[in-house]
């Protein structure tokens, strides 16, 4: 029941806005169905870069909202986007699916469209930025949210603190853990939380540049066997101080790891289902370093929210100061954000900020942070004064480069570090003294490069972040290489912080194709689209995916580059020979080396396994009976998918033997048997039925004694033989044979299972013939969001016609002739 009206009881002064068209027009009356003041909310220029904000006065659960335009006017927001903060600075977009939602608003001033969320969000404060709006009138905005109050335990840990929640007993052993939590941060890095026990036991949950690592160890006493260790990473671009929700579920061996809507389900591996924690958990670090079994990692600097260890709220005893709940250093409990702004630049050739220095100081001081998955791009121009020539910082093949180019001297060039483009923040450092120039990076001093110039070293007084001007003339500003496209932060220029919000405000500096106040950073590799093991990239507009060495190819590395079946290979003119055959095409199996042997009428498929020689067997009886299996180099998936796909498949089975018995026919025990695709025993053998204790010879009524159904189970001295084919599609292939009944005197077997051999493509030759212009099929419709394959081969005397349509809610595909 979260649906309370959250605006209408806020004081007037909670609404605020980019601007005003007059103070009749203020936010202060932009509460839904007010008609006092001018009736809503108007700016002063009705463009995209207007919006109208609430605050909440603490951090609510937003279930939806409503718009009104403004009254009885022709002002009125046909679409606009939502954006949330806890603290009005570093605003996060509204997402649904994956895509900025785009709201749909009003088609006239005084009815109320409303919208309910898919996913609600909590946050304390709520921006409207208008989109559209009417085209005979301005923008104009009447707004409510909906929701209810959200209830929250916080702790905020300052990189050196930690809480030990301290167990009753020395040992806690689980069979079942549930972790919940809530955390934002700035760091990259960082544990959440940490427990170990004597055996090895342990399981850690920590940030390792940007992404969410769980390491989880059950009962391994013998750490020198690393390949128990588990580690699952999930989650990207987690240090974007914003909240972020995560879930570990264990039941002894399978856990569940969701972070924010992106879940893994693995098994963990050691021997035991049952995890062994001595003396305490500990969250936010790992508060002695040198533990057994735990290396130097840093501590988690943020905040974390409504910690929950298996029903125990942990902030909650911290908060209470409860005995089981130690705290190391100082944790408060209260978020302590830094109100740092970052800003988007947008375009690959329009982006650009220019921020003012003070000119003609003897050296230079300019520092940022910045963010990107693009491997070019210009970040900061500046020309310096005294004829002193341009300074351009850039990255080019994700390195950072520094350039002085002054006409008359050599250039002064530096590079630093590499693979920049990484999506993580890097954090650049320029400073000059007279000839001596120093670019740091990351804030590493110890590989900071430094160069001497010829001549001294003066500030300038315009500094291009991000890009120049169209217009050269006037700027002076030179890009040899793109427009940075990613995020900056932190921007200091004579070792004076920059307020990007003057510049939003347009009262400092200027600016085109940015977004002040948040950082518009996406991870196009998550969820990973690459399919077949293909390996992800991206830059800042798309993914891309390296297919080498997958055997698939495409975008998304999803067509196989191997036809699907003998039979296809035929219909391109090869002849026989060794080719990989993908069965289930672009599915989930990868290909199968088979011979095809294309010179028959028949198109045969032949999967060769271990031991297709005739193999001799003495001495087996039923207490050391022998056995073989078959090992065909592929997976049962793969053979299955392939066995399924043909029209017909069989396998050979001969068994050669002197006193030595078969199947003990009529209905003794047999002394032999097989074990087909579902593991399952069969009591038949080659040229028989399934389900009937029999050899060919028994079916035809050919045996050398009638009293018996196979040949050897007449006991014979002699060396006779039951050969016949294995056809039974849904019981192949063979994956083993048992043999014991040649341990007696004179008792002796031989036995020979032929290679797997399919022929016939069930779906190369499954047809269907329309006979009238009215003639359909209809399946369901066809959902694929990134790939799909359809296939089909047609032959037609029409001249037109539908081949297939497949009708989504938006988008619709034709095949038409």
């Amino acid at each position: 029941n979260c649906d309370d009206a959250l605006v209408s009881p806020l004081p007037s002064t909670a609404l605020t806005s980019s601007s005003e068209l007059f103070s009749t027009h203020s936010p202060s009356f932009a509460k839904l169905n007010r008609r006092d003041g001018a009736g809503g909310w108007s700016p002063l220029d009705s463009n995209e870069q207007q919006w109208l904000q609430v605050d909440l006065g603490d951090r609510v659960e937003i279930v939806g909202v409503a718009t009104q335009g403004r009254y009885g006017s022709s002002d009125w927001v046909t679409s606009y986007t939502l954006m949330f903060s806890d603290t009005g600075r570093n605003w996060k977009q509204y997402r649904q699916d994956d895509t900025i939602w785009v709201f749909t608003g009003n088609s006239n001033a005084d009815s109320v469209v409303h919208h309910k969320f898919l996913h609600s969000m909590k946050a304390r404060f709520l921006r409207f930025v208008p989109l559209k709006w009417n085209v005979g009138g301005r923008i104009g905005l009447r707004v409510e949210v909906f929701g209810c109050s959200y209830k929250s335990d916080i702790a905020d840990f300052d990189g050196r603190s930690s809480l030990l929640y301290r167990f009753n007993q020395k040992l806690m052993s689980t069979f079942k853990d549930v972790v919940s939590l809530k955390f934002k941060s700035m760091q990259g890095d960082g544990v959440l939380f940490h427990g170990e026990g004597q055996r090895g036991d342990y399981i850690t949950l920590e940030l390792q540049k940007g992404k969410l690592s769980l390491h989880i160890n059950l009962g391994d006493s013998n750490l020198h066997f690393s390949n128990s260790h588990v580690s699952v990473t999930l989650g990207s671009l987690l240090d974007d101080q914003h909240w972020h929700s995560v879930l570990i579920e264990r039941f002894n061996k399978q856990v569940n790891f969701t972070v924010d809507k992106h879940t893994q389900h693995f098994r963990t591996k050691g021997d035991s289902d049952h995890l062994d924690i001595d003396y305490e958990l500990s969250f936010g670090g790992i508060p002695v370093p040198g533990k057994p079994g735990t290396f130097q990692r840093k501590n988690f600097h943020g905040c974390i929210e409504n910690l929950y260890y298996n029903g125990v709220n942990i902030i909650d005893l911290a908060k209470r100061r409860k005995p089981q709940i130690y705290t190391v250093g100082n944790v408060t409990f209260s978020c302590s954000e830094p109100q740092i702004v970052p800003i988007t630049f947008v375009s690959a050739s329009q982006s650009y900020l220019l921020l003012p220095g003070t000119p003609q100081i003897d050296g230079l001081s300019v520092s940022f942070q910045f963010r990107t998955w693009n491997k070019d791009g210009l970040l900061l121009f500046t020309e310096l004064s005294e004829n002193s020539g341009p300074l351009l910082v850039y990255l080019h093949s994700g390195r950072l480069t520094l350039l002085i180019q002054k006409e008359t001297e050599k250039p002064v060039e530096i590079s630093e570090g590499t693979n920049l483009h990484d999506g993580l923040w890097h954090s650049v450092n320029i400073n000059a003294r007279r000839h001596r120039i120093t670019l740091t990076l990351d804030n590493n001093a110890a590989t900071a490069s430094h160069a001497t110039t010829v001549s001294r070293i003066y500030s300038g007084n315009s500094y291009y972040f991000g890009g120049c001007p169209d217009n050269f003339t006037d700027s002076q500003c030179l890009n040899p290489i793109t427009a940075f496209q990613g995020c900056m932060r932190l921007i200091f220029i004579d070792n004076q912080p920059k307020d990007l919000i003057l510049v939003q405000q347009g009262s400092l500096g200027n600016f085109s194709d940015l977004h002040i106040d948040l950082c518009g950073i996406k991870d196009r590799c998550l969820p990973n689209y690459c399919e077949h093991g293909g390996k992800c990239s991206q830059s800042w507009t798309t993914f891309y995916c390296d297919c080498n060495d997958t055997g698939y190819m495409g975008a998304t590395c999803h067509n196989s580059i191997y036809e699907q079946s003998c039979e296809a290979y035929r219909h391109q003119g090869k002849t026989s020979g060794f080719f990989y055959i993908d069965s289930d095409g672009s599915g989930p199996l990868g290909p199968l080396r088979v011979f095809c042997n294309i010179t028959e009428d028949k198109i045969w498929t032949a999967v060769q396994h271990n031991n297709t020689g005739l193999t001799r067997v003495q001495g087996a009886d039923p207490e050391k009976p022998y056995t073989m299996s078959f090992n065909y180099n592929s997976s049962a998936e793969q053979l299955e998918a392939m066995i399924n796909s043909a029209e017909y498949c069989e396998q050979e089975a001969a068994y050669h033997c002197r006193k030595s018995r078969l199947l003990n026919t009529p209905n003794g025990m047999p002394f032999a048997w097989w074990v087909g695709r579902a593991n399952e025993k069969h009591l038949y053998w080659g040229g028989s039925l399934p389900g009937i204790q029999q050899c060919a010879c028994g079916l035809e009524e050919s045996c050398l004694d009638m009293r018996y159904f196979c040949n050897c189970d007449a006991d014979r001295e002699e060396w006779t033989n039951d050969t016949g084919l294995l056809a039974f599609k849904d019981h192949l292939p063979v994956t083993q044979i048992v043999i014991t009944d040649t341990n007696r005197s004179n008792s002796e077997a031989a036995w020979k299972i032929g290679p797997l051999r399919c022929y016939g493509d069930r779906q190369f030759w499954n047809a269907a013939s329309f006979n009238t212009e009215a003639s359909y099929l209809h399946f369901p419709t066809f959902h694929a969001e990134v790939s799909a394959d359809i296939s089909f081969f047609f032959k037609t005397t029409a001249v037109s016609g539908v081949f297939l349509e497949n009708l989504g809610i938006k988008d619709f595909i034709r095949v038409e002739i």
